[in-house]
């Protein structure tokens, strides 16, 4: 396992995340799928069929001491992390306005759309930067892109522009590790946040979460945003 590329991938029991370690496994990498909800992240665990590459850890990114039990895991077990995909996202919320919105759901939902990627990033970089090897992909959405932000979804909107902007910091402070930090909008995706009427596939939809994981070594691209391996403006 010592060439082999270490990956974890957070809210990985469903749609998107799921799909991001089926590909990653389908790329002979380790991956570590992680969950809030322990029991369907086994099931989750189980539909990849058991995959000896695959292996299961229950993660609540809202929540300190998760993080660092996860992280304590990480280190036991193979002493590095190459690769981190910050999925974990809730609360598409249109049925909110930025006026009306409820104050302590949006709260929550900053929590884990924001301070939870941003928790497992400072758990996990001193770790990259130890091998002097990182790929951090931050998975966003164009409802967080200030260019032609209008109303609607105001807690999902505002903690994917935060996502957008910690992205950028971060990238910032790890350039000269071999660490890439970028976030990816996957677009309109049918899974249960999405919704059946969504224009794209999860396969569609994981293809550039993949690339920007799996950047080579080199002058990758770095704090940027980007759909479809393209950049799209913030």
């Amino acid at each position: 396992m010592s060439n082999q590329k270490i990956a974890l991938v957070t809210g990985a029991n469903r749609g998107i995340g799921l799909e991001v370690c089926r590909q990653l496994l389908a790329l002979s990498h380790h991956v570590i799928l992680t969950s809030r909800d322990e029991a369907k992240g086994r099931k989750a665990t189980a539909e990849l069929n058991g995959d000896k590459n695959l292996t299961y850890h229950p993660l609540d990114v809202g929540s300190d001491e998760s993080v660092a039990t996860v992280k304590g895991f990480v280190e036991r077990e193979f002493g590095r992390l190459d690769i981190l995909v910050n999925n974990a996202g809730i609360n598409y919320d249109t049925w909110q306005t930025a006026v009306g919105a409820d104050l302590e759901e949006s709260h929550y939902t900053m929590e884990i759309n924001l301070f939870g990627p941003w928790r497992m990033s400072q758990a996990f970089i001193p770790l990259m930067k130890k091998k002097g090897y990182g790929r951090i992909v931050n998975v966003s959405s164009g409802a967080g892109a200030l260019n032609g932000m209008r109303g609607g979804a105001p807690a999902y909107s505002v903690s994917k522009a935060g996502l957008n902007a910690l992205t950028i910091k971060l990238a910032a402070e790890v350039q000269e590790a071999n660490i890439l930090v970028n976030a990816v909008c996957p677009g309109w995706v049918r899974t249960d946040m999405g919704g059946s009427d969504a224009d794209r596939s999860v396969e569609e939809g994981t293809k550039g979460i993949i690339w920007a994981a799996t950047i080579e070594e080199g002058n990758g691209p770095n704090g940027r945003f980007f759909r479809d391996g393209k950049k799209i403006e913030w």
